[in-house]
């Protein structure tokens, strides 16, 4: 199966090419969709240079949107079978996807989710709280969706491509992750069934904020209100 790797982009110029590099290593047929959320730190421009190569998609957005903006600009150009989202900081590691696509080539799965909290895969040290933050949305998220999920935040999640095209996404910036859970909680295929929703563990490199990491508190507080808005009130 071939993959559309969806790489959403805001100054990330320190470490794309090394990151478009490790998606083209591993072994599987895909295509790279650059999507440069208006960043003023020469991303731009490298993203133009990369999409040179015949691989690579590029999008340019000529607002700053969000990181949700972002991949719905990705996955409206995506043509793949399946849909990988790939953060181009480096905290996640490419070698990971033959362990995210089984569970969908083998046909038991529709979507699957990476997960940091389980597994015997490597993990940096870093933040308790941040750490913390996450469970506690991840498990706020279970009790509306239904859902037993470990890690809801997670940037590493693999759709089959007609289902996130048919998914209606709000959300700009991060509250795209319990947005789309939401939503794929409550999704029926055609024949009436819940889609098959599978999570695997990966490998996780973590960045400090004096590295560059982007997501802070407010987030965390705006995800608790997608959580209730997608699962209990909006269509």
């Amino acid at each position: 199966m071939k993959i559309s790797v969806v790489i959403p982009i805001y100054n990330e110029r320190a470490t794309l090419r090394e990151i478009v590099e490790r998606v083209r290593a591993v072994d599987i047929e895909k295509e790279i969709i650059l999507v440069d959320d208006c960043s003023g730190d020469g991303s731009r421009e490298l993203v133009q240079q990369l999409a040179s190569d015949s691989d690579v998609v590029a999008v340019f957005h000529a607002v700053n949107k969000g990181k949700g903006a972002a991949l719905r600009s990705g996955f409206d150009v995506a043509s793949a079978d399946l849909i990988l989202v790939q953060d181009a900081d480096l905290e996640y590691d490419p070698q990971d996807y033959p362990k995210l696509l089984e569970p969908i080539v083998s046909g038991r799965a529709d979507v699957v989710y990476g997960s940091r909290f389980v597994g015997g895969a490597s993990h940096r040290v870093l933040y308790f709280w941040h750490s913390l933050g996450n469970r506690v949305l991840t498990q706020f998220s279970n009790i509306f969706s239904n859902l037993n999920l470990t890690d809801m935040e997670v940037c590493y999640k693999l759709f089959r491509r007609e289902i996130i095209q048919d998914l209606t996404l709000r959300e700009d910036r991060f509250g795209f992750e319990p947005e789309v859970t939401a939503r794929l909680a409550r999704y029926r295929k055609a024949d009436g069934t819940g889609l098959r929703i599978y999570e695997v563990g990966i490998s996780y490199a973590g960045r400090t904020y004096e590295e560059g990491k982007k997501i802070g508190w407010r987030d965390g507080l705006w995800a608790l209100w997608c959580i209730l808005r997608y699962n209990l009130w909006s269509g």
